[in-house]
């Protein structure tokens, strides 16, 4: 079947949370082609996802502000495209040709690396195993020395995060030294 690719997306997308917590308001255009069972509905989007839902309803519990927020951390999104069955299924990249996969991989390691550089980050935090190990290969790759974490992913097929994510989330953040207690951790 065709694969669909869609553009740029909110890592962890969760679009009350953009319209609300980050004030985001405005008209999302739609891509060339559109499959017919995946509507791009931009913000006025209704569906809630729930790994989006968990990281960014921490994260905003956590700094009310989004302003602090971002004075001190940067969301990147590894691979920041949709890609589609003829079916309308999601396709992960794991779930591409090898050729492609290999080359989408490639292009998307070169994109982190160049933005930790751009941006002196001092410390990548890998929202799961896979953007961990997936960090720990480009940015090693790409010969940038940088601390390197992990955290765990907020997905509801693992069944590690349907068992309490938010308290886990919370406790690795205090072992990083990001989470301070009764403080908002970046203030």
């Amino acid at each position: 079947g065709r694969l669909y690719p869609w553009g740029m997306r909110v890592p962890f997308g969760e679009t009350r949370h953009v319209r609300e917590w980050l004030g985001v308001s405005g008209e999302v255009g739609k891509p060339p082609s559109e499959h017919p069972k995946r509507p791009v509905l931009g913000l006025t989007c209704k569906r809630a996802e729930v790994s989006g839902t968990r990281f960014w309803g921490l994260v905003r519990t956590l700094c009310p502000d989004p302003h602090v927020f971002f004075r001190h951390c940067f969301v990147h999104n590894h691979c920041p495209l949709l890609f589609l069955a003829s079916s309308g299924r999601n396709l992960a990249p794991s779930e591409l040709p090898p050729a492609q996969r290999v080359q989408l991989m490639g292009l998307c390691d070169r994109a982190l690396a160049r933005a930790v550089g751009l941006l002196g980050v001092q410390m990548v935090v890998g929202v799961g195993r896979f953007a961990e190990q997936r960090a720990r290969r480009a940015l090693a790759a790409a010969g940038v020395t940088v601390r390197i974490e992990g955290f765990p992913h907020p997905s509801p097929r693992s069944a590690r995060a349907n068992k309490g994510w938010e308290e886990q989330a919370r406790a690795r953040l205090g072992e990083l030294g990001r989470v301070r207690a009764s403080v908002s951790p970046l203030e």
